[in-house]
């Protein structure tokens, strides 16, 4: 995140695309194993990686240390052909652009494969991609795998899996982090949060323990990405929207409100608007990027749910007097955001029957609480703002946004604004 008061910079050194990423694969089987082959865009690298199907419950992956020209890529593949001719020799099975992950139930593993893919967008070179079709493969061969691998709840498991439709809402790209905000891709420091938004992150985890590198695996981001072209005057620019939803404590309006222990609130997203200026290719462009966070109340409170009351009463816990989840949660976002956080509080001040402002009081109470422990200078700043009121009136959406901004200014706000509603 940029200081307080720094402006947007026109900025020369952007992300490069390098062509050490693989993008596409092919995929090929003996009876022993699988051989998916992976090449860089420019078609300069090729490299291969081993799969052993031998296994009916194990997950033994090789990754060849050796890369290849496309011709030497042929000749090898010829040779594995020719060497497993006893049992059918090599058999190719499908293009694919990337793995999603590794996934066991009751009995085998099985491999979920990216086999096509279109581009929605691209920041500063780097092609961003969504998924239009994928496919769940099992690894064993069918010689080998044992009764459990057609049980009824293995069955069931593996339906329930392909029940998550991965072309909704889901993006990434090989070259680009899109897990993090702009800001951060070009900070050379590390962030300590790499996977807060890569929701296959339990499924990768067994290739890259074995073979500790991210080569043939994508990063899935949930949320949203669109990018449009707009013109102001005589400029052209670029602006792309992009929301990052957390894979920690997500879940469906009712089912997931507040916090948790680890400080994790229902429904965190992370929202990032950049501008591009559009010039010719070598000049320098200006970019501006701003980012906020939304989340559920970081309190412990809860509602149930009820197809007669479409507004059920909220519950709120008081099993946390020391508000310590909520001190969690505000230390995470300073990790992510650095200093000061402003919370902007959009919950609603007056009631006929007391809902959300019980949520209202009490979350002012343990800000108040928690900033007594904090310096002047890393105090959490309060603002609150009814929406519900706002929209009510009659003046326009820009005076309602004009007047908000005008009280974020003694804030002197930043480039990164925390937001809490329900």
């Amino acid at each position: 995140m940029t200081s307080e008061n720094e402006q947007p910079d026109r900025i020369t050194e952007v992300p490069k695309v390098s062509n050490a990423y693989l993008q596409k694969f092919r995929l090929y089987e003996t009876r022993s194993n699988f051989y998916m082959i992976g090449r860089s865009k420019n078609r300069s690298a090729w490299r291969v990686l081993k799969i052993d199907r031998s296994e009916p419950t194990e997950l033994n992956i090789t990754e060849d240390p050796t890369t290849y020209t496309e011709s030497e890529c042929c000749d090898l593949l010829k040779r594995i052909h020719d060497g497993n001719k006893s049992t059918g020799g090599l058999r190719f099975v499908c293009t694919c652009y990337g793995i999603v992950g590794f996934i066991k139930f009751l009995g085998p593993y099985y491999m979920l494969l990216i086999t096509k893919r279109r581009k929605i967008g691209v920041i500063c070179g780097h092609a961003i991609y969504a998924i239009t079709k994928s496919e769940i493969l099992p690894i064993p061969h069918s010689t080998v795998q044992t009764s459990v691998a057609y049980s009824k709840n293995e069955n069931r498991y593996k339906k329930l899996l392909c029940s998550v439709d991965l072309t909704k809402d889901f993006y990434f790209s090989y070259s680009y982090r899109v897990m993090h905000s702009f800001q951060k891709n070009l900070s050379t420091h590390e962030s300590g949060n790499e996977t807060l938004f890569v929701w296959n992150e339990f499924l990768t985890g067994t290739i890259h323990n074995q073979l500790r590198n991210n080569l043939w695996t994508v990063q899935l981001v949930y949320g949203y990405f669109k990018m449009v072209k707009l013109s102001i005057g005589d400029k052209d620019f670029k602006l792309t929207l992009i929301a990052r939803r957390s894979r920690h404590y997500a879940g469906t309006r009712y089912l997931k409100r507040g916090v948790n222990e680890k400080g994790r609130v229902a429904n965190d997203v992370e929202t990032e608007q950049i501008v591009f200026e559009d010039v010719p290719e070598g000049f320098p462009v200006q970019i501006s990027s701003v980012v906020q966070n939304r989340g559920s109340i970081p309190l412990f409170w809860s509602q149930e749910t009820s197809r007669l009351n479409i507004k059920p009463d909220i519950i709120l816990s008081k099993k946390d007097h020391k508000y310590d989840a909520t001190r969690l949660h505000f230390e995470n976002l300073t990790k992510r955001y650095g200093n000061p956080i402003i919370i902007l509080n959009l919950i609603k001040t007056k009631e006929k029957k007391p809902r959300e402002s019980l949520l209202r009081v009490e979350f002012a109470h343990a800000i108040e609480l928690i900033n007594k422990d904090f310096p002047e200078e890393n105090r959490l700043k309060f603002l609150h703002w009814d929406l519900n009121k706002y929209s009510r009136n009659h003046l326009c959406i820009e005076s309602n946004w004009l007047l908000l901004l005008s009280s974020c200014t003694k804030f002197k706000l930043p480039r990164a604004i925390k937001l809490f509603q329900g």
